[in-house]
């Protein structure tokens, strides 16, 4: 797992999947509560544990209430 920080304004914010069409779903609500959730991508520049700073596209889950948990789907530079 990549850690990285996110540095600049999150552009292009797009819904990927809502609720029941999300795969991890089940795993989801059992961890973290039945709520509306939603995936969603972005793209944002983010700080990698090193340093280097690279252009990103994130995805990440989210449902009111909760918090979101981000991850790095691919470098864009």
């Amino acid at each position: 797992m990549e850690h990285f920080e996110v540095i600049d304004e999150i552009e292009d914010i797009k819904t990927i999947a809502v609720s029941s069409s999300i795969r991890e779903i089940e795993h989801l609500r059992k961890h973290y509560g039945a709520h509306r959730w939603r995936k969603l991508k972005a793209v944002t520049t983010v700080r990698l544990f090193g340093g280097r700073i690279r252009r990103a596209e994130v995805h990440w889950y989210e449902a009111h209430g909760t918090g979101t948990r981000m991850k790095i789907k691919r470098y864009l530079d």
